[in-house]
C-alpha cells in the first residue's frame, strides 16, 4: 500500500472548547486522512464545533471512553488508526511521523509516550501513572513507560482481533495488554504532551485508578491463570499448613486430636489450595484456546489488501 486509507478517532465529552483546534491539527497534519469525532453524550456544543470543523460525528449515549471507542471501532474502516484524545493535550503534528513509521516498520500498534514537565501532570495522576505502568511491567514484562496514553496508532488487523472489554478510561490498559498477549509488533515513541484546551481533566484520581486497578487484576487473572491461581492455591496452602502442623505435632506425640475445629479447617484449605491449582490449570488450556482465536481473526487481516 502506497497510501494506506488513515481514520482520525476522536473521542470526545464535553470538549467544546477543544475539539476544532484538534480536527485543525490533524487535517493540517494528514490532509487526506477521515476524521471522525464520537460525542458521548456530551452536554454542550461538542459535536456542533465538530462538524463546523469539517469532522463526521457519531454519537454515544452510553458514558465512557471505552464506550466511545467501541462504537468508533465498529463504524470506521481503514487501513491505519490513529485514536486520539479531544483536548489538545498531545501533537498532532507528530502524526505523519508516527505512520511513516507504522508502515516503514509493519507496527500493529505505537504508543505515543507522553513527554512534558511534571507540572502538566496532576500529582495523583503521575503517581497512578507511574504506579500502574511499574505493575503492568511486573505482570506482563516491562516494555512500555506510558501505558495510560490515550495517543496511539493501529493497524487494522490489531483493532479486528480486539475484543474490547472496558467500558470507561482504563481502555488504554487492556490495548496494552492485547498486544503483548498475541506478541504484536508495536513501538513506543515520545511526543510532547500540553496543558489541555478548557476545563480539568475528566480523570478521576481514585475512582479510575480503582477501575484501572480492578481491570489489570482481572485481565492478570485471565491472561496468566496458572501463575494467578498457583499463587492462590501457595497462599492458601501455606495458611493450612500453619493451622495443620499443631494438629499433626499433638497427634504424632499423643496419639490424639483435641483441636478438632483446627484439623477441619486445616483439611478445608489444603483441598481449597488444591482446587484453586486445578482451576489455574484448566484456564490455562483455554486461555491458550482464546489466544489461538484471537491470533486466527489477527491472522485473517494480515495478508488483507485494501
Amino acid at each position: 500500500m502506497t497510501q494506506p486509507q488513515i481514520a482520525i478517532l476522536l473521542p470526545a465529552y464535553n470538549e467544546e472548547d477543544g475539539i476544532a483546534p484538534v480536527i485543525e491539527g490533524f487535517r493540517k497534519a494528514l490532509p487526506k486522512a477521515r476524521i471522525v469525532v464520537c460525542d458521548n453524550n456530551s452536554s454542550d456544543a461538542t459535536s456542533e464545533r465538530a462538524r463546523a470543523a469539517g469532522a463526521e460525528v457519531f454519537f454515544q449515549p452510553l458514558p465512557g471512553k471505552g464506550n466511545a471507542m467501541r462504537r468508533l471501532f465498529r463504524e470506521v474502516r481503514a487501513d491505519i488508526y490513529i485514536m486520539c484524545d479531544a483536548d489538545g493535550s498531545y501533537d498532532a503534528s507528530a502524526a505523519p511521523r508516527l505512520v511513516k513509521m507504522m508502515v516503514d516498520d509493519k507496527l500493529d500498534m505505537i504508543v505515543a509516550a507522553r513527554k512534558s514537565e511534571d507540572s502538566v501532570y496532576r500529582p495523583g495522576h503521575a503517581v497512578g501513572n507511574r504506579f500502574f505502568t511499574w505493575l503492568m511491567g511486573a505482570g506482563f514484562g516491562r516494555h512500555f513507560t506510558d501505558i495510560f496514553s490515550g495517543y496511539r496508532v493501529f493497524s487494522e488487523r490489531y483493532i479486528r482481533s480486539f475484543p474490547m472489554m472496558s467500558d470507561r478510561f482504563e481502555i488504554e490498559a487492556e490495548m496494552t495488554i492485547h498486544a503483548l498477549e498475541l506478541r504484536l509488533p508495536f513501538a513506543e515513541v515520545p511526543v510532547p504532551f500540553f496543558d489541555r484546551i478548557g476545563g480539568e481533566s475528566k480523570l478521576s484520581t481514585f475512582r479510575d485508578g480503582a477501575r484501572i486497578a480492578w481491570l489489570m487484576g482481572r485481565l492478570y487473572r485471565d491472561q496468566q491463570p496458572l501463575r494467578f491461581f498457583t499463587t492462590g492455591a501457595a497462599i492458601i496452602a501455606l495458611f493450612g499448613l500453619g493451622v495443620g502442623i499443631p494438629v499433626v505435632w499433638e497427634f504424632w506425640h499423643t496419639g490424639e486430636v483435641s483441636k478438632m475445629p483446627s484439623a477441619i479447617l486445616s483439611s478445608a484449605m489444603m483441598i481449597g489450595a488444591a482446587l484453586a491449582f486445578t482451576c489455574g490449570v484448566v484456564l490455562d488450556t483455554v486461555k491458550r484456546a482464546r489466544i489461538a482465536q484471537k491470533l486466527q481473526a489477527y491472522m485473517n487481516y494480515a495478508g488483507e489488501e485494501r
